[in-house]
């Protein structure tokens, strides 16, 4: 059988350890390839790393066809969902794939948007939408529109989620894999990642350690640059949390209770302009209109 090994698609997902993969392979050589490999056509979708032991130990093995791939995007949200579901996944690799798939499904619903007729078609001329864009008809939750949705599909906090956006738009590459090594910690690597690139990669040049200890002066500066009143958080004008307002205290919370300080202050900024937003509309609203 002529299996075709895709190099986009064995990338796609993030490889074994050197120690993960000698495991793997005692357990082909002790009890067989029990679990088929997944193909599109001929293309490997599940198993490279099985199927390339398999071929350096003639170990026999089994293979079957995903109906359900009619598109490359369908073979990439598979590989996402096979891989969330796993527990040998990291947190980072989790987050990273949530926002990953994220971003597939909201591409689909855009080009299904697009393509919408335009007001005053002929009834009828809807868009030609074929199974790539199912996912456009997910529900929310499995669509992964909010940040909640997310942290949901990788089980893991709202804030982490954030902190690993910041580490995806933000970290040098090499910081990027002292996290997916373990060396640096999400929280404590979202923190180095707000610092120039070259500080960050001198950083995890200069080992576990060094890393760690920039992490702590970052936080520390980032605190002292919020300057919280004694006793009482900063108020804006309708008497809502201001934006970078700090709890008094807050100096003594440790790295989970900084990353909520971030959300909520970012969750007071999207109140603030929604508030601005239904502000507007009520202003232009007639005065013989029906109130929202």
């Amino acid at each position: 059988m002529n299996i075709v090994v895709n190099e986009e698609l064995k990338a796609y997902i993030e490889p074994l350890t050197p120690d993960e993969h000698e495991a793997l392979e005692r357990s082909l050589l002790a009890e067989g390839c029990r679990d088929a490999l997944v193909l599109w056509g001929d293309v490997l979708v599940d198993g490279h790393n099985r199927y390339g032991i398999c071929q350096k130990h003639g170990i026999p093995f089994q293979t079957v066809q995903n109906p359900r791939f009619q598109s490359l995007e369908d073979v990439h949200l598979w590989m996402i969902d096979q891989h969330l579901g796993r527990r040998s996944v990291s947190d980072f690799q989790r987050g990273v794939l949530a926002l990953r798939k994220r971003e597939i499904v909201a591409g689909r619903r855009a080009r299904v948007q697009d393509a919408a007729p335009a007001e005053g078609s002929p009834p009828g001329e809807a868009p030609a939408t074929g199974s790539a864009d199912r996912a456009a008809d997910l529900p929310e939750s499995q669509a992964l529109t909010s940040r909640e949705a997310i942290a949901r599909a990788a089980r893991l906090s709202s804030s982490q989620v954030v902190m690993i956006e910041k580490i995806q738009k933000q970290a040098a590459p090499e910081l990027v894999q002292a996290v997916k090594a373990g060396t640096i910690s999400i929280n404590a690597a979202a923190a180095v990642a707000t610092l120039p690139a070259p500080e960050q990669v001198a950083a995890v040049a200069a080992g576990k350690d060094e890393l760690r200890q920039t992490a702590k002066r970052v936080r520390d500066e980032q605190k002292r640059n919020r300057k919280p009143r004694e006793g009482k958080a900063e108020t804006g004008e309708n008497g809502d949390l201001a934006a970078d307002a700090t709890p008094s205290g807050a100096a003594h919370g440790d790295e989970e209770v900084y990353a909520l300080r971030q959300r909520v202050a970012e969750l007071v900024a999207e109140n603030a302009e929604l508030r601005r937003l239904l502000a507007q509309a009520q202003a232009a609203q007639p005065a013989d209109s029906p109130p929202f």
